[in-house]
């Protein structure tokens, strides 16, 4: 007799496109049977939508500012029993050192929790991180059971031209997923870069971009994460243009705790496909058994027989309320919030800057200027010209900033600044050691004391978020992991950044963009058009410094 029958269910059958009403029979973790069951525990489901567990199929967990335990279990409230996580944020602070730290971590993590090997540590050579990874650094750890690949490939230049460090990554896995990271790249690069053994990509902003690739043979990943919001513009075109689904799954890549804590993540993307009219099975296609398929997890994805008795109950499409979660049939109630694992002194004393003052943040004049550009509910940016009295006039109307870049790792004597329109802030600055990828610190203001400020505060408090104005700290969120993450519970966590969160728009900052997360990725440069590191403003279309 099995342990436990979810009864009266509406089933959804991934297989078949259909729903099934019946009951779902679960033993020793696995689903035994649909049908008619009786079983020693049972739970009258009165007509509720029965779905495989969720799958969250790229992100960095860094990004949530929580450690992979604490993130794991807010995952998992909102029916994601799988993720698959590529560590590059904390792997760019601690090396080798740190993906130990994330395995070791993982094993205490109440769903599925999949690492993909970071590729590019750091992303560039532009930039300097606090490791380098190579190829025999990724391959040490190719053969533990949670890792799935090699993450993401961001130096699409470095693919395309046969770099021996990015070949000699690709060749290592070859024979696993290897993860793609191609914003913008078309036509013969594109069919280059997959040629390469590029399999997936999370970067699309348009239909077009995304249809594209999926010609290629690439799986696409559908992101829609705290700053970069791509599901409405991609599910239109599928929808307008029947496009098949079955090579694209969900993901958020980049999504703060309080907002997972509000929505959810994938069970937040299934709600919005559904409601901009894609059929409801196949948005929980993608949201299971494709992800599954992608990534080749076998017996996941799917309420049927055999599979991992992974489960979520929710009421209906519109709403996407979620009745009950069961992982390896255990119900949530049932699944204590894991403790933390002990993570090395390393990563808890990251923060090593050097002598700097208000000359950091000087800026020659000059009659011109390129300034970079944001660009609302996006990562990309665009390239700007303004002239000098221009400059002049937007740091005076607050439509222009300084934004400035600091090494922190290594003390090395690296900094660079430049301008910045679009992100608002009306007097005062706003720093973190929370910049992609390489995780220096950045740092963005309207005066060169605030800044500096700023900069003081973050090697106090080893790393995190800070908001100064008039010289004085107004508010500061230590993120004490690699400068990347909290130590805190999310009870803990979630108000204080919600606070920091909204201290620093009631500071003025731009409404339209995430203060935080929007700063961290102007320091990216492999996303368009153009971006600041350590060493100096970068433009992403030519690959060289400006």
């Amino acid at each position: 007799m099995p342990d436990l029958v979810l009864k009266n269910g509406k089933v959804i059958n991934v297989f078949t496109g259909e729903i099934v009403e019946g009951d779902v029979a679960i033993h020793e973790g696995i689903i035994v049977g649909v049908g008619k069951y009786s079983g020693k525990t049972e739970k009258d489901l009165k007509g509720k939508y029965v779905s495989s567990g969720f799958i969250n199929a790229h992100l960095h967990v860094e990004s949530s500012m929580v450690t992979p335990p604490v993130y794991a279990y807010e995952e998992l409230k909102w029916g994601t029993t799988t993720v698959i996580t590529d560590p590059h944020e904390i792997a760019n602070v601690g090396g080798t050192e740190a993906l130990e730290n994330i395995l070791r971590a993982a094993e205490r993590c109440p769903i599925n929790y999949y690492v993909m090997l970071p590729s590019c540590v750091p992303a560039t050579p532009f930039e300097h991180a606090g490791a380098i990874l190579k190829a025999d650094d990724l391959l040490k750890f190719r053969d533990n059971p949670n890792v799935l690949g090699l993450g993401e490939l961001m130096n699409v230049v470095g693919t395309l031209d046969c770099y021996p460090e990015i070949i000699s990554k690709i060749e290592g896995f070859s024979d696993m997923m290897i993860d793609g990271h191609a914003p913008l790249v078309t036509g013969n690069a594109l069919n280059a870069y997959v040629t390469a053994g590029v399999k997936t990509d999370h970067e699309s902003i348009t239909f077009e971009e995304a249809r594209e690739k999926l010609r290629c043979g690439m799986a696409v990943l559908v992101r829609e994460g705290s700053a970069s919001k791509n599901l409405t513009a991609i599910i239109k075109g599928v929808i307008k243009y029947g496009i098949d689904t079955s090579r694209m799954a969900f993901c958020t890549d980049d999504k703060h705790l309080a907002d997972i804590r509000k929505e959810g993540t994938v069970r937040a993307n299934i709600k919005k496909a559904v409601a901009l009219g894609l059929p409801p099975v196949k948005a929980i296609q993608m949201a299971t058994i494709n992800a599954a398929n992608i990534y080749g997890l076998k017996k996941t994805g799917a309420v049927a027989c055999g599979y991992k008795a992974d489960i979520v109950v929710f009421d209906d499409f519109e709403n996407m309320n979620i009745d009950s979660v069961y992982k390896n049939g255990i119900p949530l109630e049932h699944i204590p919030e894991p403790a933390n694992t002990d993570y090395s002194k390393k990563l808890l004393s990251s923060v090593n800057v050097g002598y700097i003052d208000e000359k950091a943040f000087d800026i020659p004049i000059k009659y011109k200027y390129n300034v970079i550009g944001i660009i609302e509910n996006q990562i990309a940016t665009t390239k700007l010209e303004m002239s000098h009295r221009r400059i002049e006039k937007g740091m005076a109307d607050g439509t222009v900033r300084k934004i400035a870049v600091i090494e922190r790792h290594h003390a090395r004597d690296f900094h660079a600044c430049a301008y910045i329109s679009g992100y608002g802030l009306e007097h005062g600055a706003i720093a973190t050691t929370v910049a992609h990828d390489s995780h220096n610190i950045i740092v963005i203001g309207d005066n060169d004391k605030d800044m500096l400020k700023a900069v003081e505060i973050l090697k106090r408090i080893n790393g995190g978020y800070v908001i100064v104005k008039d010289g004085e700290e107004v508010a500061s969120l230590p993120l004490e992991l690699a400068g990347l993450m909290s130590l805190k519970s999310a009870d803990e966590f979630i108000p204080e950044l919600d606070s920091i969160i909204e201290k620093a728009y009631e500071m003025g900052v731009n409404r339209n963009i995430d203060p935080f997360i929007t700063l961290s990725f102007m320091a990216l440069p492999v996303i368009p058009e153009i971006r600041i590191t350590d060493c100096g403003l970068f433009d992403v279309t030519t690959f060289e410094f400006i």
